[in-house]
């Protein structure tokens, strides 16, 4: 009989550094038979929601392969310069690649949705233009165990297309794209979760590194020769001035802004999700502790006949109380943060770009090295 589910998993976006490092991860957790029993819920954005599937789904040895096997431009394209204004700056290649060397979405849906474990993915909807003061307005939240199995694998690719290179996705009804900006970092959904008893997430700590001025320089000296035609002289110009702006620490161009405010709005909202999710377990504490001196209190001052009485009716009251968060348990929960560092592999998926099988070997070794140390932690 199978063992009671109480675990969740919370695994973050952060490209393919974090997909590394969040394979191995999983990899050495999967190790661990009785903590994996155990795992009821996968929550994963972006690269969490990639390596969540997998994981579901049991292939880890077929997720190492897909890893090693794969190009940047498997993944994301390059598109070219008089393509850039209407398809945006990549192809998004990822779902073909996926359905070649895996298995086509559909049948990843399916398989999915006959798991034992239950993958929820988050997907930003950029089809609704009206936030109307509601904070979930356009975030959408797939389930492989209520959503049709003909879409949950497209939603897993839509939270992972990386909304600065390519146009969105649809998913049924939902026009979508990466999940980073609405929950990057799904730790709050795993504390909403009432049969969930205890998280393990790995969250993603980006470093990046300023952007290199090397393919600005080179299409400069690929004009160069046509310099004489007052277009081309033109475009040289701007070129120069977007050198010049990146010197002085600005973005270059828009698509390098967009860039920037994608960072920034992922990097908030992760560190208000980890926030928001300390500030319940310290006010769980809190309440405990109040609870049981109010009740004190109650006891010492009522008449002795009352004491008991007092002591009971403060108890259900504190009972009966609601509040915007689960204030009846505290969650024990292990959270590893994942820096690539100087190991991390160019995130810019420029024209040949490459990722050497090796620095792919030392990312997933840094991954299964964080949850040992979580395991560790675990048995404190």
């Amino acid at each position: 009989m199978e063992g009671h589910r109480d675990i969740a998993l919370v695994l973050s976006g952060g490209g393919m550094n974090a997909v590394l490092m969040e394979a191995g991860f999983v990899r050495r957790l999967r190790a661990e038979k009785e903590l994996w029993a155990r795992v009821g819920w996968i929550y994963g954005t972006s690269a969490g929601a990639l390596i969540g599937m997998m994981s579901a789904l049991d292939r880890l040895d077929d997720l190492e392969d897909f890893l090693f096997r794969l190009r940047p431009d498997e993944a994301f394209r390059p598109n070219r310069l008089w393509q850039l204004p209407l398809t945006g700056l990549h192809d998004y290649t990822l779902p073909q690649t996926i359905a070649e060397r895996v298995a086509p979405t559909d049948e990843l849906g399916a398989a999915l949705a006959a798991a034992t474990i239950e993958l929820i993915v988050f997907v930003t909807e950029v089809a609704a233009l009206d936030a109307d003061g509601d904070e979930h307005a356009f975030e959408r939240i797939f389930s492989s165990h209520t959503t049709p199995p003909a879409l949950m694998g497209d939603a897993v690719l839509a939270s992972a297309a990386i909304s600065a290179l390519v146009l969105p996705v649809r998913v049924g009804d939902t026009i979508g794209t990466d999940g980073g900006w609405v929950r990057n970092f799904p730790l709050g959904h795993a504390y909403d979760n009432p049969d969930v008893h205890e998280i393990v997430a790995f969250r993603n700590v980006s470093r990046h590194p300023r952007p290199a001025d090397e393919n600005l320089a080179r299409l400069q000296r690929r004009l160069e020769p046509f310099r004489a035609v007052p277009p081309v002289r033109a475009l040289m110009g701007e070129l120069a001035a977007a050198r010049e702006r990146r010197g002085r620490g600005e973005p270059a161009h828009l698509p390098e802004m967009l860039s920037r405010l994608m960072r920034v709005a992922i990097a908030r909202n992760t560190a208000l999700e980890e926030r928001f999710a300390g500030e319940k377990d310290a006010s769980v504490r809190e309440l405990e502790g109040l609870r049981a001196d109010v009740v004190e209190i109650a006891r010492r001052h009522a008449a002795p006949w009352r004491r008991r009485r007092a002591a009971d009716a403060v108890a259900a009251r504190f009972g009966a109380a609601r509040f915007p968060f689960r204030h009846d348990r505290r969650l024990p929960c292990t959270i590893v943060y994942g820096d690539a560092g100087a190991n991390g592999l160019d995130p810019s998926f420029r024209a040949g770009l490459e990722w050497p099988e090796e620095a792919k070997r030392v990312l997933l070794d840094q991954g299964r090295e964080l949850a040992e140390q979580a395991i560790r932690e675990r048995g404190r």
